[in-house]
Protein backbone atom coordinates (compact mmCIF):
# COMPACT_ATOMS: atom_id res chain seq x y z
CA UNK A 1 0.00 0.00 0.00
CA UNK A 2 0.81 3.40 -0.87
CA UNK A 3 -0.74 7.11 -0.06
CA UNK A 4 -0.15 8.90 -2.70
CA UNK A 5 -0.60 12.98 -2.25
CA UNK A 6 -1.81 14.71 -5.30
CA UNK A 7 0.58 17.51 -6.54
CA UNK A 8 -0.14 20.35 -9.16
CA UNK A 9 -0.09 19.11 -12.65
CA UNK A 10 -0.57 15.22 -11.65
CA UNK A 11 -2.83 13.17 -13.26
CA UNK A 12 -4.52 9.75 -12.16
CA UNK A 13 -2.39 8.76 -15.46
CA UNK A 14 0.79 10.28 -14.80
CA UNK A 15 0.40 8.66 -11.06
CA UNK A 16 -0.18 5.11 -12.44
CA UNK A 17 2.30 5.25 -14.66
CA UNK A 18 4.98 6.64 -11.53
CA UNK A 19 4.13 3.64 -9.49
CA UNK A 20 3.29 1.04 -12.55
CA UNK A 21 -0.20 0.02 -11.23
CA UNK A 22 -3.32 0.38 -13.79
CA UNK A 23 -5.20 3.65 -14.15
CA UNK A 24 -8.24 2.22 -13.86
CA UNK A 25 -7.61 0.00 -10.89
CA UNK A 26 -6.47 3.34 -8.82
CA UNK A 27 -9.87 4.84 -10.04
CA UNK A 28 -11.50 1.61 -8.46
CA UNK A 29 -9.96 1.04 -5.81
CA UNK A 30 -10.41 4.96 -4.20
CA UNK A 31 -14.49 5.06 -6.06
CA UNK A 32 -13.33 7.88 -7.51
CA UNK A 33 -16.31 9.90 -8.95
CA UNK A 34 -14.67 12.03 -11.72
CA UNK A 35 -11.10 10.16 -12.00
CA UNK A 36 -10.10 13.26 -14.60
CA UNK A 37 -10.93 15.64 -11.61
CA UNK A 38 -8.45 15.45 -8.81
CA UNK A 39 -7.62 18.05 -6.11
CA UNK A 40 -4.47 19.69 -4.72
CA UNK A 41 -3.76 17.49 -1.40
CA UNK A 42 -6.15 14.47 -1.94
CA UNK A 43 -4.89 10.81 -1.45
CA UNK A 44 -4.82 8.19 -3.24
CA UNK A 45 -4.37 4.65 -2.29
CA UNK A 46 -1.96 2.78 -4.42
CA UNK A 47 -2.55 -1.21 -3.84
CA UNK A 48 0.96 -2.39 -5.69
CA UNK A 49 0.06 -6.27 -4.86
CA UNK A 50 2.96 -8.35 -7.03
CA UNK A 51 4.39 -6.08 -9.31
CA UNK A 52 6.56 -7.34 -12.07
CA UNK A 53 10.31 -5.94 -13.17
CA UNK A 54 12.26 -6.03 -16.30
CA UNK A 55 15.74 -6.07 -15.60
CA UNK A 56 17.84 -3.65 -17.38
CA UNK A 57 21.56 -3.60 -18.12
CA UNK A 58 23.34 -2.98 -15.09
CA UNK A 59 20.86 -3.37 -12.78
CA UNK A 60 21.58 -5.18 -9.62
CA UNK A 61 18.97 -6.50 -6.73
CA UNK A 62 20.81 -4.00 -4.71
CA UNK A 63 19.67 -1.16 -6.91
CA UNK A 64 16.41 -2.65 -7.98
CA UNK A 65 15.80 -3.11 -4.46
CA UNK A 66 16.35 1.10 -3.46
CA UNK A 67 14.14 1.61 -6.64
CA UNK A 68 11.56 0.17 -5.01
CA UNK A 69 11.90 1.27 -1.45
CA UNK A 70 12.92 -2.48 -0.38
CA UNK A 71 15.32 -4.57 1.24
CA UNK A 72 16.95 -6.58 -0.79
CA UNK A 73 16.19 -9.88 1.24
CA UNK A 74 12.30 -8.41 0.73
CA UNK A 75 13.53 -8.85 -3.13
CA UNK A 76 15.29 -12.21 -2.58
CA UNK A 77 12.25 -13.70 -0.74
CA UNK A 78 9.76 -12.54 -3.22
CA UNK A 79 11.85 -14.12 -6.36
CA UNK A 80 12.51 -17.49 -4.75
CA UNK A 81 13.02 -18.78 -8.48
CA UNK A 82 16.04 -17.00 -8.80
CA UNK A 83 18.63 -19.70 -7.28
CA UNK A 84 21.60 -16.80 -7.61
CA UNK A 85 20.69 -13.24 -7.02
CA UNK A 86 24.08 -12.02 -8.50
CA UNK A 87 23.66 -13.73 -11.60
CA UNK A 88 20.72 -11.60 -13.03
CA UNK A 89 20.59 -10.76 -16.78
CA UNK A 90 19.00 -8.12 -18.87
CA UNK A 91 15.54 -8.86 -19.88
CA UNK A 92 14.82 -11.15 -16.75
CA UNK A 93 11.36 -10.53 -15.14
CA UNK A 94 11.51 -10.19 -11.39
CA UNK A 95 8.65 -10.21 -8.85
CA UNK A 96 8.35 -6.78 -6.77
CA UNK A 97 6.36 -7.37 -3.43
CA UNK A 98 4.27 -4.47 -1.94
CA UNK A 99 6.41 -2.57 1.00
CA UNK A 100 3.76 -2.84 3.57
CA UNK A 101 3.72 -4.84 6.30
CA UNK A 102 0.56 -6.38 7.96
CA UNK A 103 0.65 -5.83 11.89
CA UNK A 104 -1.00 -8.15 13.06
CA UNK A 105 -4.87 -9.25 13.41
CA UNK A 106 -7.35 -6.90 15.14
CA UNK A 107 -11.34 -6.48 16.13
CA UNK A 108 -13.41 -4.34 14.01
CA UNK A 109 -16.46 -2.91 15.42
CA UNK A 110 -18.74 -0.62 13.28
CA UNK A 111 -21.97 1.19 14.37
CA UNK A 112 -24.63 1.16 12.04
CA UNK A 113 -28.00 3.10 12.15
CA UNK A 114 -31.30 0.56 10.97
CA UNK A 115 -31.82 2.69 8.35
CA UNK A 116 -28.64 2.09 6.58
CA UNK A 117 -28.25 1.81 2.54
CA UNK A 118 -27.62 -2.13 2.45
CA UNK A 119 -25.60 -1.93 -0.50
CA UNK A 120 -23.18 -0.04 1.48
CA UNK A 121 -23.49 -2.27 4.65
CA UNK A 122 -22.97 -5.33 2.37
CA UNK A 123 -19.66 -3.34 1.01
CA UNK A 124 -18.69 -3.05 4.81
CA UNK A 125 -19.26 -5.93 6.43
CA UNK A 126 -16.05 -7.80 5.10
CA UNK A 127 -14.01 -5.42 6.84
CA UNK A 128 -16.05 -5.71 10.87
CA UNK A 129 -16.12 -8.44 13.30
CA UNK A 130 -18.80 -6.90 15.21
CA UNK A 131 -21.86 -4.68 13.95
CA UNK A 132 -23.44 -2.86 16.75
CA UNK A 133 -26.93 -1.49 15.97
CA UNK A 134 -27.84 1.69 17.14
CA UNK A 135 -30.05 1.40 18.99
CA UNK A 136 -32.57 0.05 21.36
CA UNK A 137 -33.35 3.28 23.71
CA UNK A 138 -34.10 2.59 27.13
CA UNK A 139 -37.47 3.52 28.22
CA UNK A 140 -38.63 4.45 32.51
CA UNK A 141 -40.40 1.54 32.90
CA UNK A 142 -37.02 -0.81 31.75
CA UNK A 143 -38.45 -1.67 27.96
CA UNK A 144 -37.09 -1.47 25.56
CA UNK A 145 -38.05 0.67 21.73
CA UNK A 146 -37.77 -1.55 19.15
CA UNK A 147 -35.99 -1.01 15.96
CA UNK A 148 -36.08 -2.30 12.47
CA UNK A 149 -32.84 -4.35 13.02
CA UNK A 150 -33.61 -7.98 11.50
CA UNK A 151 -32.37 -6.82 8.73
CA UNK A 152 -29.22 -5.83 9.61
CA UNK A 153 -28.19 -8.54 11.68
CA UNK A 154 -29.36 -11.23 9.23
CA UNK A 155 -26.45 -9.90 6.48
CA UNK A 156 -24.29 -9.66 9.70
CA UNK A 157 -24.87 -13.47 10.17
CA UNK A 158 -24.33 -14.26 6.49
CA UNK A 159 -21.37 -12.34 6.42
CA UNK A 160 -19.49 -13.91 9.39
CA UNK A 161 -20.02 -10.61 11.13
CA UNK A 162 -21.17 -10.92 15.02
CA UNK A 163 -24.01 -8.70 15.31
CA UNK A 164 -24.47 -6.63 19.15
CA UNK A 165 -27.53 -4.87 20.72
CA UNK A 166 -26.84 -1.35 21.73
CA UNK A 167 -28.75 0.02 24.16
CA UNK A 168 -28.74 3.89 25.08
CA UNK A 169 -30.19 6.48 28.07
CA UNK A 170 -31.21 8.58 24.53
CA UNK A 171 -35.02 9.89 25.16
CA UNK A 172 -37.08 9.41 21.66
CA UNK A 173 -36.03 12.35 19.20
CA UNK A 174 -33.99 13.68 21.55
CA UNK A 175 -30.26 13.86 23.60
CA UNK A 176 -28.97 11.61 26.07
CA UNK A 177 -30.86 11.79 29.23
CA UNK A 178 -29.09 12.25 33.20
CA UNK A 179 -32.61 11.61 34.18
CA UNK A 180 -33.54 8.79 32.66
CA UNK A 181 -29.98 6.87 33.54
CA UNK A 182 -30.93 7.91 37.19
CA UNK A 183 -33.98 6.29 37.16
CA UNK A 184 -33.11 3.26 35.96
CA UNK A 185 -29.82 2.94 38.10
CA UNK A 186 -31.15 3.98 41.13
CA UNK A 187 -34.12 1.54 41.41
CA UNK A 188 -33.02 -2.57 41.63
CA UNK A 189 -36.55 -3.73 40.31
CA UNK A 190 -36.16 -1.59 36.79
CA UNK A 191 -32.85 -2.69 36.47
CA UNK A 192 -34.04 -6.67 36.57
CA UNK A 193 -36.92 -5.51 33.99
CA UNK A 194 -33.95 -3.94 32.01
CA UNK A 195 -31.84 -6.51 31.77
CA UNK A 196 -35.15 -9.50 31.49
CA UNK A 197 -36.28 -7.28 27.94
CA UNK A 198 -32.26 -7.35 27.06
CA UNK A 199 -31.84 -10.43 27.40
CA UNK A 200 -35.22 -11.53 25.71
CA UNK A 201 -34.20 -9.40 22.78
CA UNK A 202 -30.61 -11.02 22.49
CA UNK A 203 -32.24 -14.60 22.01
CA UNK A 204 -35.35 -13.52 19.69
CA UNK A 205 -33.62 -11.52 17.20
CA UNK A 206 -30.08 -13.88 17.41
CA UNK A 207 -27.76 -10.55 18.99
CA UNK A 208 -24.30 -12.22 19.63
CA UNK A 209 -23.74 -9.60 22.52
CA UNK A 210 -24.75 -6.00 24.38
CA UNK A 211 -23.28 -2.84 24.13
CA UNK A 212 -24.04 -0.49 26.55
CA UNK A 213 -23.72 3.62 25.06
CA UNK A 214 -25.25 5.41 28.85
CA UNK A 215 -24.02 8.54 28.51
CA UNK A 216 -24.14 12.12 30.49
CA UNK A 217 -24.79 9.57 34.02
CA UNK A 218 -25.03 11.81 36.75
CA UNK A 219 -21.48 11.77 38.78
CA UNK A 220 -23.13 10.90 42.13
CA UNK A 221 -24.34 7.59 39.79
CA UNK A 222 -21.07 6.54 39.11
CA UNK A 223 -21.25 3.72 41.87
CA UNK A 224 -25.07 2.91 40.63
CA UNK A 225 -23.65 2.35 36.94
CA UNK A 226 -20.83 0.44 37.91
CA UNK A 227 -22.86 -1.55 40.04
CA UNK A 228 -25.56 -1.78 36.50
CA UNK A 229 -22.45 -2.95 34.82
CA UNK A 230 -21.80 -5.77 36.86
CA UNK A 231 -25.26 -7.19 37.41
CA UNK A 232 -25.32 -6.87 33.63
CA UNK A 233 -21.95 -9.14 32.98
CA UNK A 234 -23.52 -11.24 35.86
CA UNK A 235 -26.36 -12.16 33.93
CA UNK A 236 -25.46 -12.26 30.34
CA UNK A 237 -21.96 -14.03 30.38
CA UNK A 238 -23.24 -17.03 31.82
CA UNK A 239 -26.03 -17.37 29.04
CA UNK A 240 -23.11 -17.11 26.15
CA UNK A 241 -23.89 -13.12 25.87
CA UNK A 242 -20.59 -11.12 26.08
CA UNK A 243 -20.95 -7.16 27.08
CA UNK A 244 -19.04 -4.44 25.92
CA UNK A 245 -19.18 -0.52 27.38
CA UNK A 246 -19.11 2.97 25.64
CA UNK A 247 -16.83 5.16 27.53
CA UNK A 248 -15.93 8.68 26.89
CA UNK A 249 -12.06 10.20 26.08
CA UNK A 250 -10.47 10.51 29.36
CA UNK A 251 -6.77 11.58 29.71
CA UNK A 252 -7.04 10.98 33.83
CA UNK A 253 -9.08 8.71 36.38
CA UNK A 254 -11.07 12.08 37.83
CA UNK A 255 -11.38 14.26 34.95
CA UNK A 256 -14.14 16.32 35.82
CA UNK A 257 -17.66 17.00 33.98
CA UNK A 258 -20.82 15.09 33.39
CA UNK A 259 -19.52 12.97 30.33
CA UNK A 260 -16.83 11.53 32.17
CA UNK A 261 -17.16 11.37 36.13
CA UNK A 262 -19.51 8.11 36.08
CA UNK A 263 -17.06 6.52 33.29
CA UNK A 264 -15.06 4.48 35.40
CA UNK A 265 -12.41 2.99 33.14
CA UNK A 266 -10.77 0.15 35.56
CA UNK A 267 -14.12 -0.89 36.71
CA UNK A 268 -15.38 -1.69 33.40
CA UNK A 269 -11.95 -2.68 32.26
CA UNK A 270 -12.31 -5.57 35.12
CA UNK A 271 -15.56 -6.66 34.05
CA UNK A 272 -16.51 -6.61 30.22
CA UNK A 273 -15.15 -7.92 27.55
CA UNK A 274 -14.58 -4.42 25.33
CA UNK A 275 -14.37 -1.22 25.96
CA UNK A 276 -14.83 1.24 23.25
CA UNK A 277 -13.61 4.52 23.76
CA UNK A 278 -15.26 7.36 21.94
CA UNK A 279 -12.26 9.01 20.46
CA UNK A 280 -13.83 11.63 18.54
CA UNK A 281 -15.82 14.67 18.66
CA UNK A 282 -13.20 17.37 20.23
CA UNK A 283 -14.31 19.32 16.70
CA UNK A 284 -18.04 18.79 17.22
CA UNK A 285 -21.60 20.49 15.47
CA UNK A 286 -21.79 23.06 18.03
CA UNK A 287 -17.89 23.62 18.80
CA UNK A 288 -15.18 25.62 17.02
CA UNK A 289 -13.18 24.66 14.10
CA UNK A 290 -10.87 22.22 14.59
CA UNK A 291 -9.75 18.01 13.36
CA UNK A 292 -12.71 15.59 14.61
CA UNK A 293 -9.85 13.52 16.00
CA UNK A 294 -6.50 14.93 16.45
CA UNK A 295 -4.05 12.39 16.96
CA UNK A 296 -2.59 14.40 19.33
CA UNK A 297 -5.58 14.11 21.69
CA UNK A 298 -6.51 10.69 20.94
CA UNK A 299 -3.00 9.96 21.93
CA UNK A 300 -3.07 11.57 25.52
CA UNK A 301 -6.36 9.40 26.35
CA UNK A 302 -5.01 6.02 25.23
CA UNK A 303 -1.83 7.29 27.47
CA UNK A 304 -4.56 7.04 29.99
CA UNK A 305 -6.27 4.12 29.12
CA UNK A 306 -4.18 1.92 28.91
CA UNK A 307 -2.74 1.98 32.53
CA UNK A 308 -6.25 1.19 33.31
CA UNK A 309 -7.95 -1.02 31.04
CA UNK A 310 -6.43 -3.94 29.74
CA UNK A 311 -4.81 -3.02 26.11
CA UNK A 312 -6.74 -6.18 24.44
CA UNK A 313 -10.23 -5.24 25.58
CA UNK A 314 -9.63 -1.37 24.04
CA UNK A 315 -11.19 -0.77 21.02
CA UNK A 316 -10.32 3.12 19.96
CA UNK A 317 -13.38 4.61 18.40
CA UNK A 318 -12.57 6.43 14.47
CA UNK A 319 -14.97 8.65 13.27
CA UNK A 320 -16.28 8.46 9.49
CA UNK A 321 -17.32 12.20 8.75
CA UNK A 322 -16.00 15.61 8.86
CA UNK A 323 -17.26 19.25 9.30
CA UNK A 324 -17.83 22.35 7.44
CA UNK A 325 -17.58 25.61 9.63
CA UNK A 326 -18.80 28.75 7.98
CA UNK A 327 -15.83 31.22 9.39
CA UNK A 328 -15.33 33.47 11.88
CA UNK A 329 -16.77 30.82 14.16
CA UNK A 330 -19.60 32.64 16.49
CA UNK A 331 -20.63 30.62 19.26
CA UNK A 332 -24.17 28.56 19.22
CA UNK A 333 -23.81 28.02 15.28
CA UNK A 334 -23.40 24.85 13.85
CA UNK A 335 -21.75 23.06 11.73
CA UNK A 336 -22.53 21.39 9.02
CA UNK A 337 -21.82 17.33 8.76
CA UNK A 338 -20.59 15.92 5.64
CA UNK A 339 -18.68 12.49 4.64
CA UNK A 340 -15.22 11.73 4.19
CA UNK A 341 -15.65 11.53 0.27
CA UNK A 342 -18.25 14.48 0.14
CA UNK A 343 -15.34 16.80 1.31
CA UNK A 344 -12.82 15.69 -1.11
CA UNK A 345 -16.16 16.36 -3.77
CA UNK A 346 -16.72 19.77 -2.08
CA UNK A 347 -12.81 20.63 -2.45
CA UNK A 348 -12.91 19.75 -6.16
CA UNK A 349 -16.13 21.91 -6.54
CA UNK A 350 -15.01 24.85 -5.37
CA UNK A 351 -11.19 24.89 -6.11
CA UNK A 352 -10.06 24.29 -2.80
CA UNK A 353 -6.23 23.09 -2.17
CA UNK A 354 -6.48 20.01 0.71
CA UNK A 355 -3.66 20.94 3.26
CA UNK A 356 -2.68 18.54 6.01
CA UNK A 357 -2.00 19.99 9.56
CA UNK A 358 0.89 17.69 11.24
CA UNK A 359 0.03 17.94 14.69
CA UNK A 360 -3.59 16.74 14.79
CA UNK A 361 -2.63 14.50 11.80
CA UNK A 362 -5.74 16.15 10.06
CA UNK A 363 -6.51 16.87 6.50
CA UNK A 364 -8.15 20.14 6.05
CA UNK A 365 -9.18 23.16 3.23
CA UNK A 366 -10.53 26.90 3.43
CA UNK A 367 -12.88 27.90 0.47
CA UNK A 368 -15.16 30.95 -0.06
CA UNK A 369 -19.32 30.39 -0.82
CA UNK A 370 -21.15 31.68 -2.90
CA UNK A 371 -22.36 34.42 -0.49
CA UNK A 372 -18.84 35.30 0.02
CA UNK A 373 -18.82 33.84 3.53
CA UNK A 374 -15.22 31.71 4.17
CA UNK A 375 -15.49 27.96 5.25
CA UNK A 376 -12.87 25.79 7.02
CA UNK A 377 -13.45 21.85 6.40
CA UNK A 378 -11.99 19.21 8.60
CA UNK A 379 -11.96 15.31 8.08
CA UNK A 380 -10.41 11.78 7.31
CA UNK A 381 -7.79 10.52 4.41
CA UNK A 382 -6.01 8.05 4.02
CA UNK A 383 -2.90 10.08 5.88
CA UNK A 384 -5.17 10.51 8.85
CA UNK A 385 -6.55 6.72 9.06
CA UNK A 386 -3.33 5.42 8.41
CA UNK A 387 -1.57 7.16 11.31
CA UNK A 388 -4.59 6.10 13.86
CA UNK A 389 -4.89 2.86 12.79
CA UNK A 390 -1.01 2.62 13.57
CA UNK A 391 -1.98 3.70 17.04
CA UNK A 392 -3.75 -0.02 17.67
CA UNK A 393 -0.33 -1.39 17.17
CA UNK A 394 1.79 1.31 19.04
CA UNK A 395 -0.38 0.49 22.13
CA UNK A 396 -1.26 -3.03 21.38
CA UNK A 397 -5.01 -2.34 21.28
CA UNK A 398 -7.60 -5.29 20.64
CA UNK A 399 -8.75 -3.01 17.91
CA UNK A 400 -11.04 0.39 16.30
CA UNK A 401 -14.52 0.84 16.48
CA UNK A 402 -16.21 2.98 13.55
CA UNK A 403 -18.45 5.84 14.50
CA UNK A 404 -20.46 5.65 12.10
CA UNK A 405 -20.59 3.45 8.97
CA UNK A 406 -23.52 4.75 7.13
CA UNK A 407 -21.01 6.43 4.49
CA UNK A 408 -18.77 4.00 2.66
CA UNK A 409 -15.25 5.29 2.47
CA UNK A 410 -13.11 3.12 0.48
CA UNK A 411 -9.42 4.40 1.43
CA UNK A 412 -10.37 3.63 5.10
CA UNK A 413 -10.87 0.02 4.34
CA UNK A 414 -8.17 0.16 2.21
CA UNK A 415 -5.70 1.04 4.10
CA UNK A 416 -6.92 -1.38 7.36
CA UNK A 417 -6.77 -4.28 5.32
CA UNK A 418 -3.18 -3.66 4.21
CA UNK A 419 -2.24 -3.35 7.36
CA UNK A 420 -4.48 -5.60 9.60
CA UNK A 421 -6.12 -8.88 9.22
CA UNK A 422 -9.69 -8.95 10.80
CA UNK A 423 -10.96 -11.36 13.18
CA UNK A 424 -14.08 -12.82 12.84
CA UNK A 425 -15.80 -14.66 15.86
CA UNK A 426 -18.91 -16.18 14.85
Amino acid sequence: MIIHVVKPGESLYSISRLYNVPLDKIASYNELKDPNRLVIGQTLVIIEGVRKHVITPNQSFYTIASIYGLTIDELIAANPHIANPSWIYPGQIINIPSKTKKLGTIEVNGYAFPNIDMTVLKKTLPYLTYLSIFSHEVKENGSLRPINDTPLIEEARKANVAPLLVITNLLEGKGFSSDLAHTILSNENLQNTLLNNVIQTLKDKNYYGLDIDFEYIYPKDKELYNNFIEKAVNKLNPLGYFVTTALAPKVSENQKGVLYEAHDYSFHGKLVSHVILMTYEWGYTFGPPMAVAPLNAVRRVLDYAVTAIPKNKILMGIPNYGYDWTLPYKQGTSATTLSNVGAVNLAAKVGAVIQYDNISQSPYFNYYDSNGREHIVWFEDARSINAKLKLVNEFSLGGVSYWTIGQYFPQNWLVLSSLYDIKKVI
